[in-house]
């Protein structure tokens, strides 16, 4: 069996290269349809099956999703959302941006115990939780325009007051705007803005 003949990882774990959505997406969403005006233009940021994307494209923002993932990028796609394949803030401009969401890969991982893969991309924040947040917080103001508000998905799992004083450390205001508990974890959504603004 040649390597183009064996099936991928993410296949025989029997799970997709794309996060779809669950719980903490549909957190995300809710909280972000709340701050999103008709107009706005959003970018939802690791965008993933695009689920965030299209709730914020339905509240009448001009959405951009965009994702690392090639095959996330080809499902958003699908989904009829312009899509840029990205790292995070990098290729956009600054002050491009009234309303930017992230669904960040937040579980605490085991640098032993990686897998390698999409889905890995998708769901290990690293050894603390932070290894998207953190450089997520140290850019996202850069893109946000005057007024302008990021959604920020955290877990318990990814201690929320390290976000916070990143996010604090990087001039932005930190708002819990949405939380939900389940057995492991809490949800929050942190809603950043510029202080003063």
């Amino acid at each position: 069996m040649t390597d183009r003949d064996r099936p991928s990882l993410a296949d025989r774990r029997e799970t997709p290269d794309v996060y779809q959505p669950a719980e903490d997406s549909h957190l995300l969403a809710t909280a972000a349809r709340e701050g999103v005006a008709a107009g706005d233009r959003a970018l939802d940021v690791g965008t993933g099956s695009g689920y965030v994307a299209d709730e914020l494209a339905a509240a009448g923002a001009d959405v951009v999703a965009s994702d690392l993932n090639p095959a996330a990028c080809r499902q958003a796609r699908e989904r009829g959302l312009p899509v840029v394949r990205a790292d995070l803030l990098d290729p956009f401009r600054d002050g491009a941006f009234d309303v930017v969401t992230f669904n960040p890969p937040y579980l605490p991982t085991d640098p032993d115990n990686e897998w390698g893969d999409w889905m890995e991309t998708a769901l290990s924040g690293g050894e603390d939780g932070r290894a998207a947040i953190d450089p997520f917080l140290d850019d996202v103001d850069r893109v946000l325009a005057p007024d302008g508000a990021a959604y920020l998905l955290v877990s318990s799992l990814t201690d929320p007051d390290a976000v916070r004083e990143r996010a604090a450390a990087n001039g932005l205001d930190a708002t819990e705007v949405e939380r939900e508990a389940y057995p492991f974890e809490r949800l929050l959504v942190l809603r950043l803005s510029v202080s003063g603004e």
